[in-house]
C-alpha cells in the first residue's frame, strides 16, 4: 500500500529555512507527479507545490513562488520541499501526497516564529 513518510520540519526563525523529505513507498513514485500539501491551524488544507515525474514540469501556489523549490530523487523515492526566506504564514503542517491519489502521511510540523 502507499506509505508516506513525511520529515524535516521545526522551529525556525521568520527568513530561516527548512528542507523537508517525504520518503514514499507503495507505488511508481518515479512515473507519479508528486504533490506537496500544507494545513495552518484552523483552515483547510491547501496546495503548495506540484512536480512532474520526470522534474520537467513545476507550480507553486503564489505566496510560496520564488522561495520554495520542490525537487525529487527518483533512485531513492524521496520527495524534497527546499523552504526559503520563512514567513510566519507558513506555519502549518505540511504533507506530500501523489497525484491523483487521495493518499497522505502524517506530516511534518514546520512552525515559523521568533
Amino acid at each position: 500500500q502507499v506509505q508516506l513518510v513525511e520529515s524535516g520540519g521545526g522551529l525556525v526563525q521568520p527568513g530561516g529555512s527548512l528542507t523537508l523529505s517525504c520518503a514514499a513507498s507503495g507505488f511508481s513514485f518515479s512515473t507519479t507527479g508528486m504533490k506537496w500539501y500544507r494545513q495552518a491551524p484552523g483552515k483547510e488544507r491547501e496546495f503548495v507545490a506540484y512536480v512532474s515525474a520526470l522534474l520537467d514540469n513545476t507550480y507553486y501556489e503564489s505566496s510560496v513562488k520564488g522561495r520554495f523549490t520542490a525537487e525529487r530523487d527518483n533512485t531513492n523515492n524521496i520527495l524534497y520541499l527546499q523552504m526559503n526566506n520563512l514567513k510566519p504564514e507558513d506555519t502549518a503542517v505540511y504533507y506530500c501526497t501523489p497525484d491523483g491519489r487521495d493518499s497522505w502521511g502524517q506530516g511534518t510540523q514546520v512552525t515559523v516564529s521568533s
